[in-house]
């Protein structure tokens, strides 16, 4: 099959919320609608092979959470779909920032219930910045939420996306019947079943029938005529153009743990959802159907097994075929790589793989020469960009609690920094070594691993720092007299990259208002 058909034939989405919203819950029906598992519950009894939900580290058993992505692939309807799971918990946040950088359009879960979260905005943030096209499916109707009303209104305002529903509840809660497919002018009635695959649809062109009344009931019925009268009349027509570049959002109602509105959804994305995308380089833009392999690492785990201490490198492929054992060039690196282990995820099965095409995400066994936002290619020197470092909201001092282990005490922050847990900062003065993260929890992680994986004990120092800013300046003389003035304060990342470390708001804003000619960055890409 030719390069244009097996591009054409690819999705690859992140599912994003905030936690509790219901992703995991969407996700494994998903994968249900896809085949790719038999039975309900298999994600949340870890039925799934270990890696496709990475609950191999001791922590994530303890803790019963997901602390990495995790990437499941499947076929549904002759598409293969790459889905990208986030973790919800906002400790993990710089994780799915980076998952982010490698799909093509994102689903957002939003719990009727509740509404809007704060890290659903966050989140709305990133997926601005490539302008990733967005459907929103507001979930749990099953349960009593808000006015649907009310809750596209404030999708609205805290999103700044446009949004337009493409089915629509009557009722909700113990009195929730079903929804009306907007889309496809049909009707889903609820039947509560979490294993349950086939919802019956009944075809309703036109809503004045009585077919409608006998199967909701009069007040239902004129409910509904009366509220998709009104979207049809505030609401334009959904544009696909506009939902591509980001502009507005289709939105669908359901229930995921009862498997309700997940068809309607999945069936709508396979229509409008982008193939794999044009990617852009510091170099040029790389359409998807150049002849040549191109690609860029996105995440890395360590230590998936650690008898073997083995990591595997996330390759998301942007152009070309790739093909497992030929030699590719390493673009940071000096030496060509050859892959022989490389696998694919489907979700049930981590098999190894001849080739893959743009869309497609493997998994490459690494020794330690790759890092995030590595690219690989058939030779050109391409740097793929958008794989920030967002500045850390909490800092710890990190204390060496065993002086004769100080090695293994660098090798593991190094390979732990390298994987994205956390960011090390290092002091220009005493080479005090800072860890930087955006939640409490990840000091946690990364003790429990520096101690089982490393063998090195540390405890972590709280630190009253504000912010970390990547600074630059075109005037090298006053970057370098910045520097010196404020060298107290002055540390770099693990590219060796200069960061001020800011004590607090008012104090970083007097320094940025006293040196005009130095940048200040809060991602470290610039």
């Amino acid at each position: 099959m030719n390069l244009s058909k097996e591009i054409q034939k690819r999705r690859t989405f992140g599912i994003i919320s905030h936690p509790d919203a219901g992703k995991t819950t969407l996700t494994e029906k998903l994968l249900l609608f896809g085949g790719a598992i038999k039975t309900a519950g298999a994600v949340k009894s870890n039925k799934i092979d270990t890696h496709a939900k990475s609950d191999w580290m001791e922590i994530e058993k303890q803790r019963g959470i997901s602390v990495a992505t995790s990437v499941m692939g499947f076929e549904y309807r002759d598409v293969k779909i790459n889905l990208l799971d986030t973790p919800g918990h906002q400790d993990f946040a710089e994780d799915t920032y980076r998952t982010l950088t490698a799909v093509d359009s994102v689903i957002m879960v939003i719990d009727c219930v509740k509404g809007v979260e704060v890290q659903t905005e966050k989140l709305m943030e990133v997926c601005r910045m490539r302008n990733t096209p967005v459907i929103c499916f507001i979930n749990k109707l099953d349960r009593e939420g808000r006015d649907p009303y009310e809750l596209l209104d404030e999708v609205e305002e805290k999103l700044n996306i446009q949004v337009r529903p493409l089915s629509w509840p009557i009722s909700m809660g113990k009195t929730f019947k079903g929804v009306y497919n907007l889309y496809e002018k049909s009707l889903n009635l609820f039947t509560p079943s979490q294993r349950k695959l086939s919802d019956e649809h009944i075809a309703i062109e036109d809503l004045s029938e009585q077919k409608l009344e006998d199967l909701v009931g009069r007040t239902n019925a004129d409910q509904l005529r009366e509220d998709v009268e009104l979207i049809e009349g505030v609401y334009p027509e959904l544009n696909k153009e506009d939902y591509l570049s980001g502009k507005v959002a289709p939105v669908f109602f359901g229930s995921a743990v009862n498997n309700f509105g997940v068809k309607e959804m999945l069936d709508t994305f396979i229509d409008i959802a982008p193939a794999p995308k044009a990617r852009t380089t510091e170099e040029r833009e790389v359409d998807p159907e150049e002849d040549k392999f191109s690609g860029f690492v996105f995440k890395i785990h360590a230590n998936m097994d650690p008898n073997h201490r083995n990591r595997i490198a996330f390759l998301r492929i942007c152009s070309g075929k790739f093909e497992r054992n030929k030699p590719y060039k390493h673009v940071r690196g000096t030496k060509p790589l050859r892959f022989s282990n490389v696998t694919s995820f489907m979700a049930q099965d981590k098999e190894i793989i001849d080739e893959a095409f743009p869309g497609d995400i493997v998994g490459l066994y690494d020794t330690g020469n790759l890092k995030i936002g590595d690219s690989i290619t058939e030779g050109e020197k391409l740097n793929f960009k958008g794989i920030p470092s967002f500045s850390p909201e909490i800092f710890r001092e990190v204390i060496n609690k065993d002086a004769m282990k100080t090695k293994q005490l660098d090798k593991g922050l190094k390979q732990l920094m390298e994987e994205g847990v956390a960011q090390l900062f290092t002091f220009d003065i005493g080479s005090r070594k800072v860890v930087g993260t955006v939640g409490q929890l990840q000091f946690e992680v990364i003790q429990f691993r520096l101690k089982n994986e490393y063998n090195a004990t540390v405890e972590f120092s709280p630190l009253n720092l504000y912010k970390a800013c990547w600074i630059s300046s075109t005037d090298k003389k006053q970057l370098d007299e910045f520097v010196r003035s404020k060298n107290r304060h002055i540390a770099k990342d693990k590219e060796g990259k200069l960061v001020f470390m800011a004590e607090s708001k008012a104090w970083l804003q007097m320094v940025q208002d006293n040196y005009p000619d130095i940048d200040f960055h809060f991602t470290s890409e610039f």
